[in-house]
């Protein structure tokens, strides 16, 4: 659960989100906030910051962002590591025209603050190739999990098609696509045990950004040390 507050007209850091929950392990539920400064004609807020308040003590402990910028950001707080404790789940959006999320998950144990997971550290792990084939396939390879996967294009429009085959379905030249960073990363309780996983979407493209194949999905979990890949879906678009 989290709350969402906009306050105009500041230039000096103001309270940008907001959840209750028990983030310190104590029994005693914790303020958690985000912090930032927004400029009175843009909803980019700037300077996010992660501040725990302890609930028993009044103390607070902040930790910094990655990236520290961005519109919207969000607080969710749920048990990822099974340990019953709540961790803190934080999202921003980037603005950019691939729909890029900075998402960051930390623990706060015993007031001490411990970085579980940063997308920009999963856009470097995750790495794949897009690679146009001939007879209107598009092979699409996750390199981590070393899975390969097929996308029929056959039912786009004539006018696409006839850009990049010839009469007789093959490629007129090698064309490649690519995949964006992360554009979403949603807590996911698929075993209903009370511990989440996490689902984490990439939109592939194809010859540019605006021409979506679909998206990869990752599921991912926590192994005891770092959230691991579990399963790895892709899913196409309709026509």
């Amino acid at each position: 659960m989290y709350h969402y507050y906009s306050r105009a007209n500041q230039v000096q850091p103001s309270v940008v989100a907001y959840a209750v929950g028990d983030v310190t392990g104590d029994r005693v539920p914790d303020h958690v906030y985000l912090t930032g400064t927004k400029a009175s004609d843009s909803p980019y807020i700037q300077n996010i910051t992660l501040v725990v308040r302890d609930g028993r003590t009044g103390s607070s402990v902040s930790a910094p962002l990655r990236e520290n910028a961005g519109y919207n950001p969000t607080l969710f707080l749920g048990d990822f590591t099974g340990n019953g404790v709540a961790d803190i789940l934080v999202s921003s959006a980037t603005g950019g025209s691939g729909g890029i999320m900075n998402e960051y998950i930390y623990s706060f144990m015993n007031n001490q603050a411990q970085l579980l997971f940063d997308s920009n550290v999963y856009n470097e792990q995750y790495r794949y190739q897009v690679h146009y084939r001939d007879h209107y396939k598009v092979e699409f390879i996750s390199e981590n999990n070393r899975k390969r996967y097929m996308i029929d294009i056959s039912l786009r429009d004539a006018q696409y098609l006839n850009e990049i085959y010839d009469k007789n379905g093959k490629l007129k030249q090698p064309i490649s696509g690519f995949v964006n960073p992360l554009s979403g990363l949603y807590p996911v309780d698929f075993d209903s045990n009370g511990v989440y996983e996490l689902l984490a979407y990439q939109r592939i493209a194809g010859r540019y950004n605006a021409d979506g194949l679909g998206y990869v999905l990752n599921k991912l979990g926590w192994n005891g040390n770092r959230f691991v890949l579990q399963d790895q879906n892709v899913a196409i678009f309709g026509t």
